[in-house]
């Protein structure tokens, strides 16, 4: 199971924002696209999920070419996108949030233990943190053959945000994740690494190769 970028382009008006980016995401696992705000991470990410079009190049899942599958159809056949922001369902509570995504959330509970109070609460009024526990949540119920997700442990303590990566790492998918900076709990655990400079892949390989080379 992969998903892939191969020359991507994506242009935003006169601005083009990624340069060619080949990339490749195998599963089970978790791949890493690292890089600082205005590099190409999140892009890459929309672009995997369908959520903004190429303008060249071409989206590969599992050997097919997906590049004009609309984003709701690559949902349905089991891609997840957990962007940045507006990731909840505000004026739904936590509990009908999770049953959109199963009707059994105890697998959920069990992963962020600090959501089982809050299931009558609207999800608008909970913590930037506990949003983020809860769109990971609905992610880990869906059950998604890929998973991708924009700051997986943005707002978290350090403790929940190794839960969530190790979390991230035991599913049955292929998981890609964008950050600014390599995860601690990332470090030296094997993960691919994508780093991103100004819409272009610039580094390409292993945790550890990527740490070796900036020490």
């Amino acid at each position: 199971m992969t998903i892939s970028l191969r020359h991507a382009r994506v242009r935003y008006g006169p601005l083009e924002a990624l340069h060619g980016v080949t990339l490749a995401a195998p599963g089970p696992g978790l791949t890493v696209l690292l890089g600082r705000n205005g590099s190409g991470r999140t892009t890459a990410l929309r672009a995997l999920a369908g959520t903004v079009p190429l303008s060249g190049g071409a989206v590969v899942w599992d050997g097919a070419d997906v590049t004009r599958m609309p984003a709701y159809e690559r949902a349905r056949r089991g891609l997840c996108l957990v962007p940045e922001r507006q990731a909840v369902f505000g004026s739904l509570t936590v509990r009908e949030n999770l049953e959109l995504a199963a009707p059994e959330p105890r697998p959920a509970l069990d992963t962020y233990p600090q959501l089982s109070p809050l299931l009558d609460r609207r999800a608008g009024t909970l913590s930037g943190g506990e949003q983020r526990m809860l769109a990971l949540s609905r992610a880990l119920l869906a059950r998604a053959r890929v998973v991708l997700v924009d700051e997986p442990a943005q707002g978290m303590s350090p403790t929940v945000a190794a839960r969530t990566y190790e979390m991230l790492r035991s599913l049955d998918a292929c998981v890609v994740v964008a950050e600014q900076r390599l995860p601690a709990a990332l470090r030296g655990r094997g993960a691919l690494v994508y780093e991103l400079r100004r819409g272009a892949v610039v580094f390409g390989g292993e945790a550890a190769e990527l740490e070796r080379r900036a020490g």
